[in-house]
């Protein structure tokens, strides 16, 4: 079992920096760390991804070079920083987790799933 919990949403003016947090326990070192978010009205969509292992990544062609996703061995906890926000990046955020392949940016693929954090970005 992995437990995940998000922190760190709030309400950010347009072109400032938010950085979320998601805190797991539980069996994770084989896994793969994602965010994924959903806009108000929208399916949710894929935003980075991480593995604890070799810390590789990738991002959505939409925040790439303004997210940043790391990883805290130590502390068991992963990151996003959020910089140059924009409008449309207000929705809420999920952390997930993935132990069944090396990485994904399909929702199907993640196992166990955060609570959700929502980011509003206003103008």
């Amino acid at each position: 079992q992995v437990q995940l919990v998000e922190s760190g949403g709030g309400l950010v003016q347009a072109g400032g920096s938010l950085r979320l947090s998601c805190a797991a326990s539980g069996r994770t070192s084989d896994s793969y760390m994602g965010w994924f978010r959903q806009p108000p009205g929208k399916e949710r969509e894929f935003v980075a991804v991480i593995r604890w292992r070799g810390g590789s990544t990738y991002y959505s062609a939409s925040v790439k070079g303004r997210f940043t996703i790391s990883r805290d061995n130590a502390e068991n906890t992963v990151y996003l920083q959020m910089n140059s926000l924009k409008l449309e990046d207000t929705a809420v955020y999920y952390c997930a987790a993935g132990l069944r392949y090396y990485s994904s940016a399909f929702a199907t693929d993640y196992d166990y799933w955060g609570q959700g954090t929502q980011v509003t970005v206003s103008s």
